[in-house]
């Protein structure tokens, strides 16, 4: 029998006529619709010369047809590879170069801009657009709805996603068919998932939260999606009544907490709220409590590892942590220096074991032995601790990321395109408490003498380098950056000294 992901969620479709995704115009996609979908995808696929094991490289928007592109390509036995919508063309050409697609599939409006660089690395190029419609969906309309699932083994690549390193060059984190279908089989049972549920899905679906800790999970459930293109607080409020759970980041849940039409009767027949993707304020989770009467579900997990750990379904959610060990996951905290193991109640650095953990970065083999301990636990770089009741918190991060509105945000990565401008000397990026991002990306720049340059200056300079999240939301400038004796910066002051600069 296969081991794919797509040969999982075929023996669990629950009926052929069962909803899958509805959108609040009035589309519905049934199991059924799904497969004949993503049959003519994958004969497309296939046709164009896609291989089992060849990249697909995708930079389309939000819609249910970039969702039955991403099974086709598991269908066709590829390798799926999303990419932020924000990504700049000059980021994209890095990704497409590392990973040397068969195939980009891109927006419409982005065709000229990136037609050179499939040309260069001879990746064929075709066009999918919010809506569903390009170059690629006319070639899956010509193509018939039968096709034969290529088998996979479980340990068979099925994903690349891109995380961003402190270095500034990106890491491809090498997902595996057994490890995206045990990790969310596993929030099946442990989240009460059933074929009932209907998630309210308002997500992006080019990272791990959305695509595979969302939408996976149902799918795997039998469950169904109410679709929304993007998280909006007056259009969740109107649809909450059509669905049972939400998935947020803890942006979202600021802006419903905010909201006046939050109430414990709008949300009186909900199941689950959960949050993840940065943490959620202590605040913020007595806020929605207070109004509610629901206590938000809060995770944690990461690229390289889907879902880690979770607060339980039953007992005590507790705010400011993200719960217990998921089953068959093992976590511990460790000594980051030596690995020794420390014992409850000591902060170190959090290492992972289990079916979730990925296969490794791609090409990079040298990096991957490098965060993985010799007895197979792949140390995280986020600190944290384990209380004596079992609970995980998450003390800080290793590494300076900046976790705003949900999206990673590597420092360094930032500090290069910075210090390349003329006029500056040097700069430090760091992440400032912001109450609706979580944080703001701040840069903070030494100018040469005499030099004319200011904030917007810096800022214009980025928007065609990094994606919006990226941009720095203000940047301060100073004679210099506070470093110790040893000549070491001290990203610790600089934040101190502006915890308040977002009110």
């Amino acid at each position: 029998m296969s081991g794919s992901l797509f040969a999982l969620l075929r023996s669990r479709i629950p009926s052929q006529g069962k909803a899958l995704i509805e959108t609040p115009s009035g589309e519905r996609i049934t199991y059924g619709d799904m497969l004949a979908r993503t049959g003519r995808l994958a004969n497309a696929l296939v046709r164009l010369g896609v291989t089992p094991g060849d990249r697909v490289a995708v930079q389309v928007e939000k819609s249910p047809e970039n969702l039955m592109l991403f099974l086709a390509v598991m269908r066709a036995g590829a390798v799926y590879l999303p990419l932020n919508t924000a990504y700049t063309t000059h980021e994209v050409e890095y990704f497409v170069s590392d990973a040397e697609p068969k195939l980009v599939v891109c927006d419409p409006g982005r065709r000229d801009g990136l037609a050179p660089i499939a040309e260069l690395r001879g990746a064929a190029l075709h066009t999918l657009d919010a809506d569903g419609r390009g170059s690629l969906a006319e070639l899956a309309a010509a193509a018939p709805e039968a096709f034969e699932d290529v088998g996979r083994a479980e340990d068979d690549l099925a994903c690349i996603l891109y995380t961003s390193g402190t270095t500034g060059r990106s890491k491809g984190a090498m997902l595996t068919h057994r490890n995206l279908g045990s990790n969310a089989d596993t929030l099946v049972g442990y989240w009460r998932f059933s074929d009932a549920d209907v998630l309210l899905h308002a997500l992006p679906i080019y990272h791990t939260h959305g695509l595979f800790t969302a939408a996976m999970t149902v799918m795997l459930a039998g469950g169904s999606m109410l679709w929304l293109q993007k998280f909006d607080a007056d259009q969740v409020i109107a649809l909450l009544p059509r669905v049972t759970t939400l998935m947020g980041v803890p942006t979202h849940y600021v802006r419903l907490v905010q909201h006046p039409g939050l109430t414990r009767e709008a949300t009186a027949h909900m199941r689950l709220f959960t949050s993840g993707s940065a943490p959620l304020l202590a605040e913020t989770h007595e806020q929605f409590r207070a109004k509610t009467g629901h206590a938000i579900l809060e995770r944690y997990g990461m690229t390289e590892t889907g879902m880690n750990t979770s607060n339980p379904f039953d007992g005590e959610r507790i705010a400011g942590t993200v719960g217990f060990p998921l089953p068959g996951i093992t976590v511990r905290v460790a000594n980051p220096g030596s690995g020794e193991v420390l014992p409850a109640g000591e902060v170190g650095v959090l290492e992972v074991k289990g079916p979730n953990v990925f296969a490794g970065y791609w090409r990079m083999p040298e990096k991957t032995k490098d965060e993985f301990r010799p007895d197979g636990f792949f140390i995280t770089g986020d600190v944290g601790m384990i209380d004596a009741r079992g609970y995980v918190h998450i003390v800080g991060r290793a590494k300076d990321l900046i976790i705003s509105g949900g999206f990673n945000v590597y420092p360094k990565e930032v500090e290069s395109e910075i210090d390349l401008l003329p006029g500056v000397v040097e700069s430090a990026v760091i992440g400032c408490p912001h109450p609706d991002f979580g944080e703001g990306v701040t840069a903070v720049v030494v100018k040469e003498p005499g030099a004319s340059l200011t904030e917007r200056d810096v800022i214009a300079a980025l928007e065609d380098r990094l994606a919006k999240f990226k941009l720095p939301k203000r940047v301060l400038f100073v004679d210099e950056l506070p470093r110790n004796t040893m000549g070491k910066l001290q990203k610790n002051v600089l934040r101190d000294q502006n915890k308040a600069l977002y009110g």
